[in-house]
C-alpha cells in the first residue's frame, strides 16, 4: 500500500491519505525537536504524498500547532486535511500540565474546558497559532476527562461549526474505545463523523474491535487508527527504552516476544505488520503515525509498502495473537 493513496473520510466529503502524520512528537513529546527538524519532517511527509496531519493545542502547549502552520502555510490549502482538537485551552498558569513535554513555552499550560465558549475560543486560538483559515477535522480531545460537559456542550458546539461549514468533520480523539462507543450512542444525530482511536486497534491491543469498530462501520463513521506502534514499544520493547512505558508487564512482554518471533520467521519488520494491520478493517480510513525526523517519516512510508505474506497473519491468529474476527490485509 502506498502512503499517498487517498480515500474518503467516512460520510464526509474530505479526502485523506491512508498514512497520516501525527504531530505530537514535533511538539516535544519526551524529547525536544528543533524548528528546523520539524519543518524538514513535515516537508518530507509532503514529498511522500502524505496529506493528512493531526495536531492539538496541548501538544507542546501550542508548539506543535505553530510549527505545523509554519510548514503547511506555503502548501496549497485544498490539497491537505488538517485535524486539531478542543478540550484544553492553553493559557498563563494553566494547571493541567503533563510531564511528557520536553520544552514547552514558559509560563503557560493547559486547562481542561469542554464548555461551549471554550470550544469556539480553542478553535480561534488554534487558527491563530496555525496561521491558517480553517481546520478540517476537530476532535473532542479525551472526552472522558469531563464526559457530561463534552457531550452536552462541546459536541453541540462542534455540530454547529459543522453545520455552518466552518469545519468539515466532528470527531473524538480518544484512548478508550468504550468511551468513544458510548459517546457515539449518546450524541444527538447525526453524531460524530470520525474517531481518532489511539492504541486500541493495533497488533497488541484489539479492544476497539468488539464494539467500537462495528458501530463505526454500521454508521459510516471513519476511524483514524493512531498509536499503532504502541509508543515505540513494538520497535524496542526493552525496559527503559524510549517508548513511554516505565514498566512492561510480564504478560505483555511475552506477547511482544511471540509477535516479534513470528515476524522474524516471515522476514517482516514488526512495525510493517503494525502499520498495515488496522487498515484491513472497513471502518479504518487511515493510520496516523508520529515522527520526529524526516527519516522516521520515510521509514513509515516504506513499512506501509513492505510485503507481508498472508501466512504471517494466519500464524498470528493461530498463536492467539489476533482474534479470528479481526480482518487482515489481503
Amino acid at each position: 500500500m502506498r502512503a499517498d493513496e487517498r480515500v474518503t473520510l467516512g460520510r464526509t466529503g474530505l479526502r485523506v491519505t491512508r498514512l497520516g502524520l501525527g504531530l505530537a512528537s514535533l511538539g516535544g513529546m519526551f524529547q525536544p525537536v528543533s524548528e528546523a527538524t520539524a519543518q524538514a519532517t513535515i516537508d518530507r511527509a509532503w514529498e511522500l504524498g502524505i496529506r493528512l496531519y493531526d495536531t492539538a493545542p496541548v501538544y507542546g502547549y501550542g508548539r506543535s500547532e505553530r510549527l505545523a502552520g509554519r510548514a503547511l502555510r506555503p502548501k496549497p490549502r485544498e490539497r491537505f486535511t488538517l485535524c486539531s482538537k478542543v478540550g484544553r485551552l492553553i493559557e498563563p498558569g494553566g494547571p493541567d500540565t503533563q510531564p511528557i513535554w520536553a520544552d514547552p513555552p514558559p509560563g503557560v499550560g493547559p486547562r481542561l474546558d469542554y464548555g461551549r465558549r471554550a470550544v469556539f475560543r480553542s478553535l480561534a486560538e488554534s487558527l491563530d497559532r496555525l496561521g491558517l483559515d480553517r481546520v478540517d477535522v476537530l476532535h473532542i480531545h479525551d472526552p472522558e476527562q469531563d464526559y457530561p460537559t463534552a457531550l452536552a456542550e462541546a459536541y453541540p458546539a462542534l455540530a454547529e461549526l459543522r453545520d455552518r461549514g466552518t469545519v468539515g468533520a466532528v470527531s473524538l480523539g480518544v484512548n478508550h474505545a468504550d468511551v468513544a462507543a458510548r459517546f457515539i450512542r449518546e450524541a444527538p444525530p447525526p453524531g460524530p463523523d470520525c474517531v481518532l482511536l489511539a492504541a486500541r486497534y493495533t497488533l497488541l491491543d484489539q479492544s476497539g474491535l468488539a464494539e467500537l469498530l462495528p458501530l463505526c462501520a454500521a454508521r459510516g463513521i471513519a476511524v483514524l487508527a493512531a498509536g499503532v506502534y504502541q509508543s515505540g514499544l513494538l520497535a524496542d520493547p526493552r525496559p527503559g527504552a524510549p517508548h513511554g512505558h516505565s514498566h512492561v508487564p510480564p504478560a505483555l512482554a511475552a506477547r511482544l516476544r511471540a509477535l516479534r518471533a513470528l515476524c522474524e520467521r516471515h522476514a517482516v519488520p514488526p512495525l510493517a505488520a503494525a502499520v498495515q494491520f488496522p487498515l484491513a478493517h472497513p471502518a479504518v480510513a487511515a493510520v496516523v503515525v508520529g515522527a520526529r525526523t524526516p527519516a522516521e517519516v520515510t521509514g513509515s512510508a516504506e513499512l506501509l509498502a513492505h510485503p507481508v505474506p498472508p501466512a504471517l497473519w494466519s500464524d498470528l491468529r493461530a498463536a492467539g495473537l489476533l482474534p479470528e474476527t479481526a480482518p487482515v490485509p489481503g
